[in-house]
């Protein structure tokens, strides 16, 4: 690209910081930065038209784990080590509403549900056994019980008559909140450069060189936030995890309202505008789904339509609006990886589907290294 002195000059020169990645947690570094070094330069990098990750593609929900998945986890972590994660979560939810509001994320606190198919008989007596020791080992964090029993008050078909409710369970409007996050960071300064893909960088000892399809330019600190898509650029624990996504076209008098979680949270679904936006199905093939292409596939399709028609609109019309996907970054462990590379570049990547509860957080502890 033949740049003009006045366009190296004004977006591309003098770059204190550059953060590769507009997502959630990108955006939220860039914020901590100019809090702490208001008169910092910072350059965002994203490669996508919007933030091409799971930011602005995810279900909108404020969680931080069904009880099947803290029990899931508790089998490959230690309590101490889930205790963080979780507390974590609902930090890093506390701090997104702060620092937006909750207009800016049309925040509703309408609860969330954890469904069990009739087949899951050993998975619900699980949960209901283990319910009390989860709540003990949670109300450090929440102050009173989180989870509790309640009956299908929604009508839903072929579960069991039993959900489990939790009361902090909240959901917000995806698109609000990622650009009252851009408007924020622009406000205050911050540059962002779309459709601008990083392809290579070399560190000097005092600075890092990129290179992008576009130009190549100088910055004194790299900072990867790139999630799903971190393998393409670091070597690190972290790997792609495709979710699908549909939702249907507006409802007549739905009465379903909150979120609501399925099959150890593999799926997932909630109300929005008298629609249900449901996704999932991941685990139908783990391998086929380690993916960053932002595609959808028949079999999945199928089972979320499946799901719609037989469990959670029986006896209803519907039909699907739009489908879509989002990349999420997993890995071995369920710990977000927040390091120093070298001397000049830095990570926080592995939200583990965790992005929206998680992100702000991990925005604020990459900043904490300057």
């Amino acid at each position: 690209m033949n740049l003009s002195y006045w366009e190296i000059k004004t977006w591309l020169t003098n770059v204190d910081y550059t953060v590769v990645g507009s997502g959630i947690v990108g955006l939220s570094t860039a914020l901590q930065l100019k809090k702490k070094q208001p008169n910092a330069k910072i350059v965002i990098l994203e490669k996508g038209l919007f933030p091409q990750g799971a930011s602005t593609k995810n279900a909108g929900f404020a969680c931080f784990g069904s009880l099947s998945e803290i029990l899931n986890d508790l089998k490959s972590h230690t309590e101490s080590e889930v205790l963080e994660l979780i507390d974590k979560r609902h930090k890093g939810l506390q701090l997104l509403r702060r620092t937006l509001g909750d207009d800016a994320l049309s925040y509703q606190q309408q609860g969330g549900y954890e469904l069990f198919l009739e087949k899951d008989e050993s998975l619900f007596d699980a949960c209901s056994q283990n319910m009390k020791k989860v709540n003990y080992l949670l109300k450090s964090i929440f102050r009173s019980d989180v989870f509790s029993n309640v009956s299908n008050h929604f009508n839903f078909s072929r579960i069991k008559n039993q959900y489990i409710h939790n009361q902090f369970e909240g959901q917000i409007d995806t698109g609000k909140m990622m650009q009252s996050l851009i408007m924020k960071a622009q406000e205050l300064g911050v540059i962002i450069l779309n459709n601008t893909k990083v392809e290579s960088y070399l560190e000097c000892s005092s600075k890092v060189s990129i290179q992008t399809p576009h130009f190549e330019f100088s910055t004194q600190k790299l900072i990867f936030t790139t999630n799903g898509f971190a393998k393409q650029l670091i070597n690190e624990d972290v790997k792609p995890a495709r979710a699908q996504v549909l939702i249907t076209k507006p409802l007549n008098n739905l009465h379903i309202k909150g979120t609501f979680h399925l099959d150890c949270g593999y799926y997932y679904f909630r109300n929005i505008d008298n629609r249900i936006l449901l996704g999932g199905g991941r685990n139908l093939d783990i391998k086929g789904e380690t993916t960053t292409e932002l595609d959808h596939t028949e079999k999945i399709q199928q089972s979320l339509e499946s799901l719609l028609k037989h469990t959670i609109l029986p006896d209803i019309e519907f039909e699907i609006d739009q489908r879509w996907s989002g990349i999420m970054g997993v890995g071995s462990q369920k710990k977000p990886i927040v390091k120093q590379l070298s001397n000049n570049v830095y990570c926080g990547v592995r939200m583990g589907g965790m992005g929206v509860a998680i992100g702000s957080l991990i925005g604020k502890e990459i900043s904490d290294f300057f």
